[in-house]
Order: structure tokens, then sequence, then C-alpha cells
């Protein structure tokens, strides 16, 4: 996957129709392809596909898009996918230009988690891992 990660242990590495999502111990990295259209179905199909398999109130996780493409997110998307994953931790995202920083800046009022923006994923991984040993 990427350099800042080659120390931690990957369970497992989905690719399907949407992007590329890496489950790891107490996070998850997805990497959405150009393009997509993010909406409640995909979320939930993928919650309830993966990440529920690896992620619980015994084990919770901090989720970190890795915006490497553009592609559009219904913003309302959050709320549901707290209902669904109660165990998520936080929530960062690494962006990679001005347009997707104020994005993802906008998005974080739609989000009752600690979240962070990012401009590296070694940033966001050692985030989560402060939030992870808080709970």
């Amino acid at each position: 996957m990427h350099d800042s990660l080659k120390d931690r242990l990957l369970q497992k590495h989905i690719v399907n129709g949407v992007g590329v999502f890496y489950y790891y111990n107490n996070f998850m990295v997805s990497e959405i392809d150009q393009g997509a259209k993010i909406e409640l179905d995909i979320v939930l199909k993928i919650s309830d596909e993966f990440t529920k398999k690896y992620y619980s109130f015994d084990n919770p996780f901090v989720y970190i898009a890795n915006r490497i493409h553009s592609y559009s997110l219904q913003p309302t998307v959050h709320f549901e996918a707290k209902k669904h994953l109660p165990y998520v931790k936080g929530y960062a995202v690494v962006t990679y230009d001005a347009i997707n920083t104020k994005i993802a800046t906008l998005e974080q009022s739609f989000l009752e988690v600690p979240t962070k923006v990012f401009d590296n994923l070694k940033d966001a991984v050692h985030w989560s891992d402060q939030l992870i040993a808080k709970r």
C-alpha cells in the first residue's frame, strides 16, 4: 500500500466497484475511484459486507478517507453511517489540493465524531492512534 503504513499489519484489502479499502487493526483507509458518486446505499453495503467483520464496540476504529482522486459524496451519508457504525471513533480526511481541503472542512459540520483534515496519510494514521488510545 503506502510507505507510511509498511509497519502496520494489513488485515484485509478490498477492491470493489467504487474504490479500494484497506482494513488495519484500529483504522481503515479508503481510496475512492475518480468520479465515483458515493451515496448511502454504497456506504451501507460496504459496511455490512466488510467493515462490520473487522470492527466492533470491543475493537473501535477511525475511518481515514485518503482522497487521492476526486469524487462526490452525499454529505448526509455521514449521519446514517454513524448510526450504522456507532463504534467509529473519528474521521480523518487526507487531501492533496486546496479545493478538496475546503470540501473536507465543510464536511466536518456533518460529523458527530472527532474529525481532522490532513495533507498526508502518515499524520492521519498517527492521529487515529491517539484517538483509539483515548478510548
